[in-house]
């Protein structure tokens, strides 16, 4: 397989949309984008009960196999295909199966920590940051977690005050300055969504 034109990387706090933006352009070009999410590789705490990591932090940085990410980003950026983990937010495991991914002409790499490691972020040849309110953030992160992972809503207002929002703060927000570009609203942005798309087909003009 040939190697991708370019990885770019979407980067924001939870429900600032950048897995809308990631989706949107997939949409765009059709059979020319690969997506590789770092909510994938959350580590498979299998040594731990089910109580035991509900309690865990997962918005800080040691949630996440960077280590493994980082190998499969940099393989496809190399052309290689690799085998994605499958995580279940419901019972904070990962499945015993894997998705095959290959190299296309763009690679996108979502997530909230994309740009908070050195080493993965250097594998980036574009760089966005997903800039978006953060009552509306919390209102999606609300939507989600009750209606697609099963969630409480107290449970969810609780993890959000305890973890999500001083792990943004701490970790999140200020990656903001290694973007490229800042996208605010994200895909609900429609002239800096059709800014990105030109970008993204100046890197990838030899199709």
């Amino acid at each position: 397989m040939s190697k991708p034109k370019a990885v770019i990387a979407i980067a924001g706090g939870t429900g600032s949309g950048k897995t809308t933006f990631a989706k949107k352009i997939v949409e765009q070009l059709p059979n020319h984008v690969s997506l590789l999410t770092h909510d994938a590789y959350y580590k498979n705490n299998r040594h731990l009960s089910y109580e035991e990591r509900c309690k865990l932090n997962y918005d800080h940085p040691d949630a996440f196999d960077t280590d493994l990410f980082t190998e499969h980003v940099r393989s496809v950026k190399d052309g290689q295909s690799i085998e994605r983990p499958v995580y279940n937010f419901n019972t904070h495991l990962r499945e015993d199966y894997t998705i095959r991914v290959d190299p296309l002409d763009i690679v996108l790499v979502e997530g909230i920590l994309v740009l908070e490691n050195s080493g993965l972020r250097a594998l980036f040849d574009l760089k966005i940051f997903v800039d978006t309110d953060a009552d509306v953030r919390i209102l999606r992160r609300i939507t989600r977690d009750i209606n697609e992972r099963g969630r409480t809503l107290s449970s969810v207002i609780s993890q959000y005050l305890e973890t999500v929002k001083p792990m943004h703060e701490a970790f999140v927000e200020p990656t903001k300055r290694y973007a490229d570009v800042i996208i605010p609203e994200g895909a609900y942005n429609e002239a800096g969504f059709s800014v990105i798309m030109a970008r993204i087909r100046h890197l990838a003009d030899s199709w």
